[in-house]
C-alpha cells in the first residue's frame, strides 16, 4: 500500500508529458512564439526578395535573415530539449515496465509453486486436515491456519491481476512516449532544415555582393550609416548617464586600465582599427573598432566592470552589447549570436555578456569590438594587455 501513491504520481507525470509533449508552459505562449517565428521567416523572405530585385538595402535583408535565424535557433534548442526529455521519459517508462515484468514473474513463480502444492495435496486435503484434529482447540487452530492460507492465496491472485494491469498500462504509456519522442525528433528536424535554409539565403546575399561591385559599394554606404547611427546612440547614452561612474565593484577608473585590459574573446585580432582601402576601387572607409575571428558560440566577456546600457539588435552590427564603464568610457561588442545580460545589469570584469555570432556580419562568425571615450573611437589594440592585441 505504501508504494501505490508513488506509482500513481509517476503515471500522472508521464501521461501529462506524453500527451502535451511539444507544449511550452502554456498553449497560448507556444502559439504566440510560433506566430512570431512565422512572421520573422516571412519578413526575411520578403527582405531577401526585395534585395534581389534592386540590390539595395543590404543590411535590411541581412538583419531580417539574422532575426529569423535567431528565432529558429531558439526553436532548435527548445526542440532539442524536448527530444532529450522525451527520450528520458521513454527510458523511465521502459525501466518501470521492466521492473513490473520482474515482479509479475516472481508472483507467477509463487503461484506456480502454490498450484503444485495444492495438486499434490489433493482436493480433499483441507477437509482431512480439519477432521484429523484432536479436540476443539486444535480444530479451531487448524481452521485459523487454513483461513490464513486461503487469504494469502487470494492476495497472490489479486497481486497478479494488479501487476498485469500495471504492466499493460506501462506498455501503453511506453508506446505513447515513444510516439511523442518521434514527434519531437521530427519537429527538431524541421526546425533544423528551416534554419539551414535561412543561413543558405544569407550566404546567397553575401555572395551576390561579391559578384556585384555596385551592390558592394552600396553595402559600404549602409555600413557607414550604421556606424553613424551607433555613434549617435553612444552620444545619447553618454548624455543620459551624465558620465556617471559605473563600476559595480568600485574598481579602478577605466583610464588607468590602458594596456591592462584582457581580450573580450579568446582569439587574436584579425582586422585592426583605422583606415580600410578597397584594393580594386580604392574607396576608403574607417573601421572604428577591431574584428576577432572566433568560432560560433565562443564566450564574449566584459573587459572591465560596467553597466549594460544597450543589449539587442542594431542594424549593421547584429546583436550588440554596450557597456558603460564610467567617465564617458564605453565598449561595444557586436555580431553576437546571443546576449546574456540586460539593460541596467551591472557586471564585473571578465563576466560573460554573450557569445560570438554572425548577426549583421558579411564575413561569417566574428566579434566586432569598440572602445569609445566621449565621441572618440579608441584603438582597442592600444588598451589590451601586451600579447593580447594580436
Amino acid at each position: 500500500m505504501r508504494r501505490a501513491p508513488r506509482r500513481i504520481g509517476l503515471h500522472a507525470a508521464l501521461w501529462l508529458a506524453a500527451s502535451a509533449f511539444l507544449a511550452l508552459p502554456s498553449a497560448a505562449d507556444r502559439t504566440d512564439d510560433l506566430e512570431a517565428l512565422r512572421a520573422a521567416i516571412a519578413e526575411s523572405r520578403e527582405r531577401v526578395a526585395a534585395f534581389e530585385r534592386d540590390q539595395r538595402r543590404v543590411f535590411e535583408a541581412i538583419e531580417a535573415l539574422d532575426r529569423a535565424a535567431a528565432a529558429l535557433a531558439a526553436e532548435v534548442r527548445r526542440a532539442t530539449r524536448d527530444v532529450e526529455r522525451a527520450r528520458g521519459e521513454v527510458a523511465a517508462v521502459e525501466a518501470e515496465a521492466l521492473a513490473l515484468t520482474e515482479r509479475l514473474r516472481a508472483t507467477e513463480r509463487a503461484m506456480s509453486r502454490r498450484a503444485v502444492a495444492l495438486y499434490k495435496a489433493g482436493d480433499r486435503a483441507a477437509m482431512r486436515m480439519l477432521f484429523a484434529a484432536d479436540g476443539l482447540r486444535e480444530f479451531l487452530s487448524r481452521s485459523s491456519a487454513l483461513a490464513q492460507l486461503l487469504q494469502r492465496d487470494g492476495a497472490l491472485l489479486e497481486s497478479h491481476r494488479s501487476q498485469s494491469a500495471q504492466l499493460a498500462d506501462a506498455r501503453a504509456r511506453a508506446l505513447q512516449a515513444a510516439a511523442a519522442s518521434e514527434a519531437a525528433a521530427a519537429a527538431l528536424r524541421g526546425r533544423e532544415s528551416e534554419l539551414a535554409a535561412e543561413r543558405r539565403a544569407k550566404t546567397r546575399v553575401v555572395a551576390s555582393l561579391k559578384r556585384d561591385r555596385t551592390s558592394e559599394r552600396a553595402a559600404l554606404v549602409e555600413l557607414e550609416k550604421a556606424a553613424r547611427a551607433l555613434e549617435e546612440t553612444l552620444r545619447s547614452l553618454r548624455e543620459s548617464s551624465g558620465g556617471e561612474e559605473a563600476l559595480p565593484l568600485g574598481g579602478p577608473p577605466f583610464a588607468s586600465l590602458k594596456q591592462a585590459l584582457p581580450p573580450p574573446v579568446d582569439a587574436p585580432i584579425a582586422r585592426g582599427f583605422g583606415r580600410v582601402v578597397d584594393r580594386e576601387f580604392f574607396t576608403e572607409t574607417v573601421r572604428k573598432g577591431v574584428e576577432y575571428d572566433a568560432p560560433l558560440g565562443t564566450t564574449v566577456r566584459a573587459v572591465a566592470p560596467g553597466t549594460v546600457r544597450f543589449a539587442g539588435w542594431f542594424r549593421g552590427f547584429g546583436r550588440i552589447v554596450i557597456l558603460d564603464h564610467g567617465d564617458s568610457y564605453f565598449t561595444v561588442s557586436g555580431h553576437l549570436d546571443a546576449t546574456t545580460v540586460e539593460v541596467d545589469d551591472r557586471v564585473e570584469g571578465g563576466a560573460t555578456i554573450g557569445s560570438v555570432g554572425e548577426t549583421g556580419s558579411l564575413a561569417g562568425p566574428q566579434l566586432y569590438f569598440e572602445i569609445r571615450r566621449g565621441g572618440s573611437a579608441l584603438d582597442p589594440a592600444q588598451w589590451l594587455r601586451p600579447g593580447d592585441s594580436g
